[in-house]
């Protein structure tokens, strides 16, 4: 079968069994504050496995794209992408194990065809210290279900990855419990780490087994959570059968829930008993393309076809979404992955603009099963392709870097410092300047400090040229190899300095990022996220209905928002948005929500920063009622209960009794951010 053959059986499986399938959400996530892509199949349905309802029931399914930005400089093997589909189902408060675990093992085995011998489990081993039973009916269910096929799966204890490592498997074990840090569920981790409050259980998980050679680098034995290749897991079922109320204690829930989430390119790859994720019809389009472009194979050249063909994907789809390649958050990994993919073609060979040729291949194959592609499509190639262009110009800059970073002319400081040095060396201990041809002799010293400057490259160095210039790392070792330069003796450790410190710095950016920007859920994100809407009905009072929102950020500390204006408000209509969202603020007016199906949604005049593209149901939150509706937006919320509320003083305001003084919305910055887009700050003071 074919990816878009198990994409369309799958959704199809489901549907039967009464499940309602949902559109993908967005690779930019609205409701997580931990990072900045859609990285799961269950990422946008946690509000719903944490209780709240979902406007389809209890019975979803959906086929989701997800991005995972960390494992960028993973890619390159078979198996390790950034870019992938997750198949998910759910119930919400509805069926279970039960039926959970045959319905898997009907698709996987009767629907795809897969070899039931080549299929192995994970179960939960239990957790005594925190009275959570060993999960003996999920491993019985399996065994049950293997005996069908007439398979003796015997079940066994591992524990963890390292006891699985010095253990490995033995005869007939097919289904195999580990601990907390592989078989449970929970968003902060092992049962240790399971927030208070939060819902959890163990999952089961599936593996392939491709049958591999197991590679001892990995440990002793192989196990299914060997990372040598030889498994590869295709889907894992979460069951979320407990809460955790207190350290150490953990209650059984009145309605488990089920997560599922199956790798669709994995269990392709399953399908056609092939590990080389590559070489599904998702894949192998785009790398015949580049056989085509580069006049060479895949078998010779499989490193630099896989790292382009997996990141011109997740570029093409993030510009589906609306991102543009940027120096900021998620524009920023996009246009890395587009100066990854056009380094790589380098590598090839391709040294011309090559985009204009892969791009409507990648989405050409999602078109079909994507409308928003088909519809973006003219968009998505102009966008990657203008960011090549400007990229190729930039390599050409990045080249010449190196070749000023190897001749020594970044070191003008240490030079300058040497020569000081000297100058020095030139004056007698009484300060008479030494003979002339002692000077000679330092010049000759002098020269021979800066020639040894021209001949090595340290690992900040290298990480400039990556960071700045898009250069991999592997590009600036192999050009300082080709052309006799040597580096620092720990270029390595200052390199990964560098990155760890550019990493910290994009999880810091990510903090402030929640729903609609918002930067968490305390009373004064709430109240600074009804400002924004009131803010924006203000804006569209004053410039006309084309005003629309372009992105916004939410603290406790202010409120961020972009919109399009191609000029500088003057004081004159600053003071007038101010004006009129304070009058909004005094006259108390209700907050509320109501769910619509979005079309009438629209229809009723709601609007949102994502225009068309959402799913069949929204939130849309009203301020005002009967005839003064002063804001209707689809938002995810939440909000304050009444306008009035801005107006309250923090309890935590330091020195100030509350109800002492009203707070007043400000403005206190409007600028430019791009061409046509304009930022404005406010606080409530």
């Amino acid at each position: 079968m074919t990816a878009e053959d198990i994409r369309k059986a799958y959704l199809e499986f489901f549907a039967a069994r009464d499940h309602v399938v949902i559109p993908r959400a967005k690779l930019i996530p609205e409701g997580d504050p931990t990072t900045l892509f859609t990285g799961s199949g269950m990422q946008p349905m946690i509000p719903y496995l944490l209780g709240e309802p979902h406007p389809a029931g209890k019975r979803i399914a959906d086929s989701q794209t997800c991005l995972r930005a960390q494992d960028i400089d993973e890619v390159g093997n078979n198996r390790h992408t950034t870019f992938f589909e997750m198949l998910g189902n759910w119930s919400l408060g509805d069926y279970f194990k039960d039926e959970q675990i045959p319905w898997m093992f009907e698709f996987l085995t009767e629907v795809v065809g897969l070899d039931p011998a080549k299929l192995y489990i994970t179960c939960f081993i239990g957790a005594p210290e925190y009275d959570i039973a060993k999960d003996t009916r999920t491993a019985e269910l399996w065994q049950s279900l293997f005996k069908k096929v007439r398979i003796d799966a015997k079940i066994a204890d591992i524990g963890s990855a390292t006891d699985g490592y010095k253990r490995g498997l033995r005869d007939d074990e097919r289904i195999l419990y580990y601990d907390g840090s592989k078989n449970w569920w929970s968003r902060g981790g092992d049962p240790e780490r399971t927030l208070v409050g939060d819902p959890c259980g163990p999952d089961s998980e599936m593996f392939y087994d491709f049958g591999t050679p197991h590679d001892a680098e990995f440990g002793e034995h192989c196990h299914p959570n060997c990372d040598c290749g030889r498994f590869m897991e295709i889907g894992n079922n979460v069951f979320m059968a407990y809460k955790k109320v207190a350290d150490s204690k953990f209650e059984p829930l009145a309605k488990p829930n089920v997560d599922h989430g199956s790798g669709l390119e994995r269990i392709t790859a399953a399908a056609i008993d092939n590990p080389d994720i590559f070489q599904i019809s998702l894949m192998r389009p785009i790398i015949d393309e580049l056989e085509r472009l580069s006049s060479k194979n895949y078998d010779s050249n499989a490193t630099a076809m896989r790292v382009i063909a997996d990141h011109l994907r997740a570029a093409v789809f993030l510009a589906v979404d609306g991102v543009k390649p940027s120096n900021k958050e998620q524009g920023y990994v996009m246009r890395r992955l587009i100066r990854r993919a056009v380094r790589f073609a380098f590598e090839l060979g391709i040294e011309q603009n090559f985009l204009p040729e892969i791009v409507p291949v990648i989405a050409d194959i999602y078109a079909d099963d994507f409308p928003e592609v088909a519809a973006a499509r003219d968009d998505v190639i102009a966008t990657l392709v203008k960011e090549e262009k400007a990229f190729r110009q930039t390599l050409r800059k990045g080249l010449k870097e190196f070749e000023r970073l190897i001749k020594g002319e970044s070191s003008s400081a240490s030079a300058v410092s040497a020569e000081s040095q000297l100058d020095v060396a030139r004056l007698s201990k009484d300060g008479e300047r030494v003979s002339e041809e002692s000077c000679d002799d330092r010049h000759d010293e002098r020269r021979d400090i800066n020639v040894a400057m021209e001949a090595r490259l340290t690992g900040k160095e290298i990480f400039t040229l990556y960071d700045t210039y898009g250069f991999p790392l592997e590009l600036s070792v192999e050009e300082a190899f080709k052309q006799g330069v040597d580096l620092s003796e720990n270029w390595r450790a200052e390199f990964d300095d560098q990155m760890a410190e550019q990493r910290e710095r994009s999880h810091t950016a990510t903090k402030g990022t929640f729903k609609g920007g918002l930067g968490g859920h305390t009373l004064q994100h709430k109240k600074y996220h009804t400002a924004t809407h009131l803010l924006q009905s203000a804006l569209r009072k004053i410039f006309g209905d084309q005003l629309r929102q372009h992105g916004s950020n939410i603290t406790e500390e202010r409120l961020r928002f972009d919109f399009n204006l191609d000029r500088k408000m003057t004081p004159e209509e600053i003071a007038e948005a101010e004006d009129l969202v304070n009058g909004w603020i005094a006259d108390d007016l209700p907050v509320s929500f109501c769910e619509y199906p979005t079309d009438q949604a629209l229809e009723m005049g709601a609007i949102g920063p994502f225009g068309e593209r959402y799913g069949d149901t929204v939130k849309v939150y009203q301020m005002g009622e009967g005839d003064r509706i002063v804001s209707l937006e689809i938002c995810g919320g939440p909000h304050v209960d009444r306008t009035g509320v801005l107006a309250e003083l923090p309890t935590s305001h330091p020195g100030l009794d509350p109800g002492s003084k009203k707070m007043k919305f400000k403005i206190t910055k409007e600028e430019a951010t791009a061409a046509g887009i304009r930022r404005v700050k406010a606080i409530l003071e």
